[in-house]
């Protein structure tokens, strides 16, 4: 869990410092956004792998050789005297990052029986949603008062002991065996979802209309297409889609892809709000967002414990009430909106987030036999990463677009060619000359430039603010879903109380026969 926790951490760390990266190394935005986009890629292309390295490397070699890599990769951003080692440092740490989430996952399920795997899979949500949430904060803390470097350099010592007590504490939870390597399986998988991830990835930016950003989704669904039949038809599957069959695992993916869409949309659109339009630091942003990552961290390990005692449907249908409820309350943003009303409504969203995540995830890995424990969680990370990239896509292009939108149709109201309109430009500029003590055409020239300040402003706010109601979408339909989850639990117990009785018959028919005769 440490590991986890460390791994997730860092990748969240380096969002808020990448424009002094830029300044650093003297590189362009789109340049430095390879940080982020390249350890996504190499994520993306090892989570489908994982099931078959636990199987090939066991558990206790797998995670060490995770906590190395992810070590020597901090190790080099941290003394980076250029960005070309930078990058390399952070696709090295993407290594051992992209192994941890899935590998930890099936070990929480190997050791925790189905009656406490919902206490086990909350303490890996504490993790998992705490350490991304208390992140923007921490980054924007010793960017104010330390050098970038420290982010990494703080990493190396506390990822050395991690690896140091694993090589000590860590065993492995079942024996390991030799899956035959699919080459073409990997070749495939690697180019399909590096391409999707990286197509997705660029969406946001260049836009749905881009010939590569098309290009790139379009090739990678076919190689996933051409993948998917291929591990249907192999008789060990590098990554087993046969995991589908089962009802209540597929219910689950498919709200825990809504789920990450609202979560990671939140995180998006939050700090652009509060920076951008709202001009906040990036350390009140992230002060504003760490009592709802204090909450997320409380509160995951009791639900966890909910979920042992009622089930998942409960937690479920009450969280994503709460999400929906609370994501409607974004939708009502205005650039007067009180600091203290924002945060209270981000904990009360928190809230509703900690009683979904992993109750689901959970819910539907319970109805998976022991053997299918680690396609399970690779199959759930790789929707997990997929489903955030489509969401921040998404988000990021109904933002954009709506922004657009809205700044048109603002900018058409104020046309000077309207008489009422033009009577009041000219009014105000006629103070402005007064109160300055400026020509007039400069009093206009600084009118025209500070309503379109305030034009620009208003629309973006409205842009999030239309970007919030489609996540708040995603949340409705994630709630009537989660109406049909059920407890699989239940399903094991009928199915032992069913053999026992078939078990107690059997013994009664020799009685019978003895009996007769």
């Amino acid at each position: 869990m440490l590991g986890v926790f460390l791994a997730i951490l860092n990748q969240t760390l380096l969002n808020v410092s990448i424009p002094h990266l830029i300044n650093e190394f003297n590189v362009s935005a789109t340049t430095a956004e390879w940080l982020l986009t390249g350890y996504m890629l190499i994520n993306g292309i090892l989570i489908p792998m994982s099931a078959y390295l636990i199987e090939r490397f066991g558990v206790r070699t797998l995670f060490l050789g995770a906590m190395i890599f992810f070590t020597v990769g901090s190790f080099l951003c941290g003394i980076a005297p250029t960005f070309s080692v930078m990058l390399i440092g952070r696709l090295i740490q993407a290594v051992g990052g992209g192994i941890l989430m899935p590998l930890v996952m099936t070990i929480i399920l190997s050791i925790f029986p189905p009656e406490m795997r919902g206490k086990g899979m909350g303490i890996f949500g504490l993790g998992m949603m705490f350490a991304p949430a208390v992140g923007p904060t921490l980054s924007g803390w010793v960017m104010e008062h330390y050098s970038w470097r420290v982010l990494f350099n703080g990493i190396v010592p506390l990822s050395l002991f991690v690896t140091i007590f694993a090589s000590f504490l860590l065993k492995d939870t079942k024996p390991r065996s030799k899956p035959p390597f699919d080459l073409w399986g990997t070749i495939i998988s690697t180019a399909g979802f590096g391409l999707l991830l990286y197509g997705l990835s660029e969406a946001g930016s260049k836009g749905w209309d881009d010939t590569v950003v098309d290009v790139s989704i379009i090739v990678g669904i076919v190689l996933i297409a051409l993948f998917v039949i291929l591990q249907l038809s192999s008789k060990h599957p590098m990554l087993d889609f046969r995991v589908f069959k089962y009802d209540a695992f597929s219910l689950s993916s498919v709200i825990s892809a809504l789920v990450t869409i609202c979560m990671y949309a939140g995180m998006f659109l939050t700090p652009i709000y509060l920076q951008n339009l709202r001009g906040f630091t990036p350390l009140e942003s992230g002060l504003l967002m760490l009592p709802g990552a204090v909450i997320m961290g409380i509160m995951s390990p009791i639900s966890g414990s909910l979920f042992d005692k009622i089930g998942p449907r409960p937690l479920a249908i009450v969280g994503m009430l709460i999400t929906a409820l609370t994501t409607y309350g974004f939708t009502q943003l205005t650039l007067d909106t009180d600091y203290f009303h924002i945060l209270i409504l981000f904990m009360i969203r928190s809230f509703g987030m900690s009683l979904l995540m992993m109750t689901i995830m959970t819910a539907g890995l319970n109805q998976l036999p022991a053997e299918k424990n680690a396609h399970g969680t690779a199959m759930s990370n790789t929707l997990r990463q997929i489903s955030g990239s489509i969401g921040i896509s998404v988000v990021t292009t109904i933002f954009s677009t709506r922004t657009t939108f809205h700044l048109g149709k603002m900018t058409e109201s104020a046309n000077l060619m309207d008489p009422g309109f033009a009577q009041t430009f000219q009014e105000h500029v006629m103070k402005l000359t007064d109160a300055l003590g400026i020509p007039m055409a400069q009093a206009k020239q600084t009118l025209a430039t500070l309503l379109f300040g305030q034009i620009n402003q208003q629309a973006a706010v409205m842009g999030v603010n239309d970007a919030f109601f489609w996540s708040m979408g995603f949340a409705v339909v994630g709630f009537v879903l989660s109406i049909f989850l059920r407890d699989v639990r239940k399903d094991h117990l009928k199915k032992a109380t069913k053999e026992d009785v078939a078990l107690e018959t059997e013994k009664m028919e020799p009685k019978k026969e003895v009996a007769a005769g």
